[in-house]
């Protein structure tokens, strides 16, 4: 698990072939760099993506949905090295999209935030991404902690602003228009990877347990539950467990942050997806010798950070992630 205390790394479009056998133009065939809009919609738990460019020229979606819903992630309020000096600007200027698409047209229900709000968990940080985030027109936001959140005092601050209702180190679970949305915490133990731990999968199982396999299921945590890149510690070590519980559902959406750009993958019938920053970059697994904040090209950097719109069609099984950077409209 990084915490970025190693050096910036520099966008190396020449980058020499990884050491561990990946095949990295198979790898990236999967996965949208930040700035590249993915529609997904989920039809029967089976779901498809596309370019958000190629949907928007075969007229989209073009269905309305009931609801929906904004995610964004790792803000690093506190960071101010060279990849991005001024993170409570790019926050603030997500938020600012946000509400411009608002404005436009029918408003998110609420905001989920994946983690990372800060970088060194203090309270002034937190503060300042509370101001930014409460100045949003959408006024209902969870959270769910990143291991930056939790780096100084186990938690202490964080779940002293949005610990309120939550269970253990702040996982909870609601349900919004016949959707069962759960909160992870997998940030609580700092290790080589992610954890959830016996007491939180153990809640995790009752949780579940009264539900319908019809139920549609939308389970956010900051880091990724299944593994992304193990060398660098991207994904949660007892993650199959969990997901182990969600087999009998016919649609589950995983939503993750912490390696700050869009990568998708499916299994059966779950459908897993990051979400980019809105602080900055890190390099693809293997293109660099460590994860860590990003330097892009001047002039670039908001095309690689941004958010994510979801939107749910009940009675269709269909759910659409549609992530923008914040180059682009939402």
């Amino acid at each position: 698990m990084n915490h970025f205390e190693e050096d910036e790394v520099v966008q190396d479009n020449q980058a020499e072939p990884a050491s561990d056998g990946i095949d990295r133009r198979n790898f990236l065939g999967c996965m949208a760099w930040a700035g590249t809009g993915l529609l997904w919609t989920m039809a029967g738990g089976v779901p498809t993506s596309r370019l958000l460019a190629q949907a928007v020229k075969s007229g989209g979606a073009g269905k309305v949905s009931d609801f929906s819903f904004v995610q964004i992630s790792d803000s690093h309020i506190g960071f101010n090295k060279g990849a991005n000096p001024d993170v409570t600007g790019t926050l603030q200027t997500a938020i600012a999209k946000i509400d411009a698409a608002s404005s436009s047209g029918k408003a998110p229900d609420f905001m989920i935030h994946t983690g990372d709000i800060t970088q060194n968990s203090k309270a002034s940080e937190f503060d300042t991404a509370s101001q930014v985030i409460k100045s949003s027109k959408v006024s209902e936001v969870f959270y769910v902690p990143g291991e930056h959140d939790f780096s100084l005092d186990d938690g202490a601050l964080y779940k002293e602003r949005y610990g309120k209702g939550t269970m253990g180190s702040g996982w909870y679970s609601f349900n919004h228009k016949g959707v069962h949305f759960v909160g992870l915490n997998n940030c609580v133990q700092v290790d080589a990877m992610g954890n959830l731990g016996a007491d939180q999968l153990a809640w995790l199982k009752s949780d579940l347990a009264g539900l319908s396999a019809s139920t549609p299921l939308v389970v956010f945590a900051h880091i990724p539950l299944w593994m992304v890149y193990e060398k660098w510690g991207w994904g949660t070590a007892d993650g199959a467990q969990a997901l182990s519980l969600m087999k009998r559902f016919g649609s589950v959406t995983v939503l993750n942050g912490h390696i700050h750009q869009v990568v998708q993958k499916v299994e059966g019938n779950v459908a897993f997806h990051t979400a980019m920053a809105t602080a900055f970059p890190q390099p693809a697994p293997g293109t660099a010798p460590n994860p860590g904040p990003m330097v892009v090209p001047a002039g670039k950097l908001q095309s690689v950070i941004g958010v994510t719109n979801v939107q749910v069609v009940r009675g269709h099984s269909h759910l659409a992630v549609v992530d923008h950077s914040l180059a682009e409209g939402v």
